[in-house]
C-alpha cells in the first residue's frame, strides 16, 4: 500500500494536513508550555520534539494514517495536532489531540477531533476509538463526554509511559456514528 500524503481535511475554521517541517515551531511551543503539556509527555526540549513529530509525521508512511497538524485557516497558523494514532502497543486505537493555550475555549479541539473521528471511521474502518486520558484532565474528559466518548476505567500505557496514569475512553464506530449526527445537527 502506498499511502496518500496529500490528505487534507477541511472543516469551518480549520485545515487538518499532515505535519511539515515549517509546523516544528508550533510543536516546540505547545511542548515547551507546561500548562498545555502536562498531560500529552510534559515539557520537553526541542530535539526530543523534534523526534515526536518525525514520529507523528512517519507514522503517515508507515500505516497511512497519523496525527495531524490543525492550521487555523483564517491566519494560516498552526494551532495544535489532533488525529489517529496507533503506535506499538498501544490499549487501542486512538485518536487524540493537543492545542496550543493560546487557542483553549475556541472550539477548535472539538471541531477537529469530530473530523479526525470521521476519518477514523470512515476512511480508515476503525470499528473501536479510544482516547487515553489523564484521570486529572477534566478539559480532555470533557471533550471525550461531548463526542460521546465514555470512561473505560483505567488503562495502561506501553514504556516508557507505563508510569503515567491515564484512563482509558472510548466509543464504538456505531455510538460514533450516532453521535456524529448529534452533534452535526446541534
Amino acid at each position: 500500500m502506498t499511502p496518500d500524503l496529500s490528505i487534507e481535511i477541511e472543516t469551518p475554521r480549520l485545515l487538518l494536513r499532515i505535519p511539515r517541517q515549517e509546523d516544528f515551531d508550533g510543536f516546540c511551543a505547545l511542548m515547551a508550555d507546561e500548562e498545555a503539556a502536562r498531560h500529552i509527555g510534559g515539557v520537553q526540549p526541542r530535539a526530543s520534539v523534534w523526534r515526536s513529530m518525525a514520529s507523528l509525521t512517519g507514522s503517515w508512511a508507515l500505516l497511512g494514517f497519523g496525527m495531524f497538524s490543525m492550521i487555523e485557516k483564517s491566519t494560516s497558523q498552526w494551532v495544535g495536532r489532533t488525529g489517529p494514532w496507533r503506535p506499538a502497543e498501544w490499549p487501542g486505537s486512538e485518536v487524540g489531540w493537543g492545542v496550543l493555550r493560546a487557542h483553549w475555549g475556541k472550539g477548535y479541539a472539538l471541531e477537529a477531533t469530530i473530523a479526525s473521528m470521521d476519518f477514523a471511521v470512515d476512511r480508515l474502518g476503525w470499528t473501536d476509538i479510544i482516547h487515553t486520558i489523564s484521570p486529572e484532565n477534566a478539559n480532555s474528559q470533557r471533550l471525550a463526554e461531548r463526542i460521546g466518548s465514555h470512561n473505560r476505567g483505567k488503562g495502561a500505557l506501553p514504556a516508557p509511559f507505563a508510569d503515567i496514569p491515564v484512563d482509558i475512553w472510548g466509543q464504538t464506530a456505531a455510538e460514533w456514528r450516532a453521535n456524529a449526527r448529534r452533534l452535526k445537527s446541534a
